[in-house]
C-alpha cells in the first residue's frame, strides 16, 4: 500500500477549473506528485516519458483524444499498460462505466465529486493511501 506522496499522478481535462479541483483535492489527500496535460494526445506524451505516472484521472469527453482513446493507447503500450486509470465523467452513464471497465479501467468518478469520494475511488485501486 504505498502512500499517496509516493504515487505519481497525471490529471487529464480539457478544463483548467476541473483540473485545478482534482489537484486540489489530491493534495489535500496527501499527492505531491501531481501533473496536468488539457488532452488525451497531451496525456499519452505525458505517460510516454521515461518515468510515467502511476495513476491517470482522466475526463472521458475531451477533444483531440478522448478518455477512452487515452485509455486504450495506454493499455495497448507495454512498459504502461499496468498504469492505475480512474475515468472521470460528467455523467453517471452506465454504458460508458461499462466500456471504460471492457477496456481496463480502474474505477470511474462522476463530476461533481468530493474529496471524500476522490479518496474512496483511489484507495479502491491501491488500498490505504494515507
Amino acid at each position: 500500500m504505498p502512500a499517496a506522496a509516493a504515487i505519481k499522478v497525471l490529471v487529464v481535462d480539457d478544463q483548467q477549473t476541473i483540473r485545478s479541483l482534482v489537484r486540489t483535492g489530491l493534495q489535500q489527500i496527501g499527492f505531491t506528485s501531481i501533473s496536468e496535460a488539457s488532452d488525451g494526445e497531451d496525456g499519452l506524451r505525458a505517460m510516454l516519458s521515461p518515468l510515467p505516472p502511476k495513476l491517470v484521472i482522466s475526463d472521458f469527453n475531451m477533444p483531440k483524444l478522448d478518455g477512452l482513446g487515452l485509455l486504450r493507447a495506454i493499455r495497448a503500450h507495454e512498459p504502461i499498460k499496468t498504469t492505475a486509470f480512474i475515468m472521470l465523467t460528467g455523467r453517471a452513464d452506465t454504458d460508458l462505466v461499462k466500456r471504460a471497465a471492457q477496456f481496463g479501467a480502474n474505477n470511474y468518478l462522476v463530476k461533481p465529486f468530493t474529496v471524500a469520494t476522490l479518496k474512496e475511488k483511489i484507495e479502491a485501486v491501491f488500498g490505504m493511501v494515507t
